[in-house]
């Protein structure tokens, strides 16, 4: 597996760590993408196997240089994760053009990005997959989410095309919908007081996602939804 390369974006302190852990313990090297430079520092030095890349997905040229730089140091992408995310709360009337139009571009100009300039060589070098991390905004408008679920919408629509187009052809997209509160230390502190089980921990995402990832082309799936045993849907 040593040939194999997974890119990740968003690689934050939960589910982005997480997700590149997981991928550098099953033999990838990990090239994982985010803002935060210093962060990405860090945390190469506890992943062995992975590096850190300083980007902005939105920025479609930033992102060019740097699968430049990911291709020499470490390979070209089979796996893509993308799971940068632009996010706002606030119902309609709270929401401004600027908010749903910089959340778009995280979330679904993104992905198209990534897709447009890596699905062209996993074809070519016989597949690759690339996996969303998404949430139930995806698939339902709720009254404070307005300028962040119509985003995640496209997104996942967006990620339903590229299957359809790319599948045949021997690139698997799928999109895992997070039913869940991710535990992290501020949503510990927003949700103060519930049970370690009502929230969904980042080492279990990424275990799913390292999964669908590994999934026979005879048994592929798109739609990808995981929950704590107790939330209700």
């Amino acid at each position: 597996m040593s040939d194999r390369v997974c890119l990740v974006t968003g690689v934050g302190p939960g589910t982005g760590a997480a997700l590149a852990k997981r991928f550098a313990g099953g033999g990838y090297r990990v090239a994982m993408l985010a803002r935060n430079a210093e962060r990405l520092q860090t945390l190469a030095g506890e992943i062995e196997g992975s590096k850190g890349y300083a980007c902005d997905v939105s920025d479609r040229v930033a992102l060019e240089n740097v699968l430049a730089d990911v291709r020499s140091d470490l390979g070209a992408p089979n796996v893509v994760v993308h799971n940068a995310v632009g996010g706002a709360f606030g119902d309609f009337m709270a929401t401004t053009p600027e908010i749903l139009r910089q959340n778009f571009e995280v979330n679904a100009i993104g992905l198209l990005h990534l897709a447009q300039l890596t699905v062209p060589e996993m074809i070519e070098d016989g597949g690759g997959a690339i996996v969303c991390t998404g949430n139930t905004s995806a698939h339902r408008g709720l009254a404070n989410f307005s300028g962040f679920a119509p985003t995640k919408a496209a997104q996942r629509i967006l990620a339903e095309s590229i299957a359809r187009a790319a599948g045949p052809q021997g690139v698997h997209v799928a999109y895992v919908t997070i039913d869940a509160v991710i535990d992290l230390a501020w949503t510990r502190a927003m949700f103060k007081g519930k049970p370690d089980d009502f929230f969904i921990q980042p080492a279990h995402i990424a275990d799913e996602c390292f999964h669908v990832v590994q999934q026979p082309r005879s048994a592929w799936t798109f739609n990808v939804e995981i929950r704590p045993y107790a939330e209700q849907w």
